[in-house]
């Protein structure tokens, strides 16, 4: 019989689809400390928030099924994601993550408020190595290890069609790397370090399927664009080089109105 603590390892484990994954991940209570924090924030709430009723769960992974590239981050934000109940959706990091992925052509509309606001990704998968909110946006190792199996089925998944990932700071890097490994690729050695620009190319283990591109990039956090590690013009850079290596198609800034993106099914 399945524990709590074992849960995302033999959970994951079983998901033969992206769908059957996100169900399976939002029952998981593998994680003590962040089970309490999660929950303990969506009865508290921000004053701003009183009317909303807090997703307070695992957040899944939201984007297409067959998305060829993957944005991975740290954690779901306690008044952002964990009150949402969808990536990146509800906080100050994602607006600027989602209007960026729409000037690119990538998602359906800059602005994410909820669950059903109509938004879309094209080609695109936005997720992380944490599901659930911590305390302080401060997982420690051994969460970020126990919720590694959710990641690395998520990837492992998405190989078929993942062609770039895009990872969001140091924390997201450290996690991604020994995930990218289980999923199938061969990682260089000594393993490559984490810096925003940071570009490394994984070829398949098994030699079957093509190689994927992995860009390192300053985290979209309130913190680091507003010191301006991190600007809108660098966060879209790294994005449209990860996008063309993926091959999506781009829509590069310039004059003149941007016509619609592809259509494509949404997380």
């Amino acid at each position: 019989m399945s524990t709590a603590e074992d849960y995302p390892e033999s959970a994951a484990a079983r998901a033969g689809t992206l769908a059957d994954l996100d169900a399976s991940l939002v029952s998981c209570r593998a994680c003590p400390r962040l089970v309490a924090w999660r929950e303990e924030t969506a009865l508290i709430k921000r004053a701003a928030f009183r009317d909303w009723q807090y997703w307070a769960r695992p957040v899944p992974g939201f984007g297409p099924a067959d998305a060829a590239l993957v944005i991975t981050g740290l954690a779901p934000a306690a008044h952002g994601a964990n009150r949402t109940g969808r990536m990146f959706t509800g906080d100050q990091a994602g607006d600027l993550l989602f209007a960026t992925l729409h000037e690119l052509g990538l998602a359906s509309r800059p602005v994410a408020t909820r669950r059903g606001d109509g938004l879309e990704l094209y080609g695109v998968r936005v997720t992380a190595p944490v599901h659930c909110a911590p305390p302080a946006n401060s997982p420690t190792t051994g969460e970020r290890d126990t919720c590694r199996p959710w990641l690395t089925q998520e990837l492992r998944l998405l190989r078929p069609t993942a062609r770039a990932v895009v990872v969001l700071g140091g924390f997201g890097w450290r996690a991604a790397l020994p995930a990218l490994r289980q999923a199938g690729w061969s990682l260089p050695r000594p393993r490559p370090a984490f810096g925003h620009g940071t570009k490394v190319t994984l070829a398949p283990a098994d030699g079957a399927r093509a190689a994927l591109t992995v860009f390192g990039c300053y985290h979209v956090s309130r913190r680091n664009v507003f010191t301006g590690r991190l600007t809108p013009a660098m966060l879209r850079d790294v994005l449209a080089d990860a996008a063309q290596a993926a091959g999506l198609p781009v829509v590069r800034p310039g004059p003149g109105p941007a016509g619609p993106g592809p259509s494509g099914e949404s997380g």
